[in-house]
């Protein structure tokens, strides 16, 4: 599950305005939004598991 996860963000942070149409002119506040979510998802995941 975690390789499909892995997968699945690294295929939307880079390819992800191509993919599903955003434009981010912000300054990459959509792949900032993806990263902080991902990383806050793997956090819970481990605090979850102990």
């Amino acid at each position: 599950m975690m390789g499909l996860a892995l997968m699945m963000f690294i295929g939307l942070f880079a390819f992800g305005g191509q993919l599903l149409g955003w434009s981010d002119t912000g300054g990459g506040q959509i792949q900032l939004g993806l990263f902080m979510s991902f990383l806050f998802g793997i956090i819970c995941g481990y605090r979850t598991r102990s």
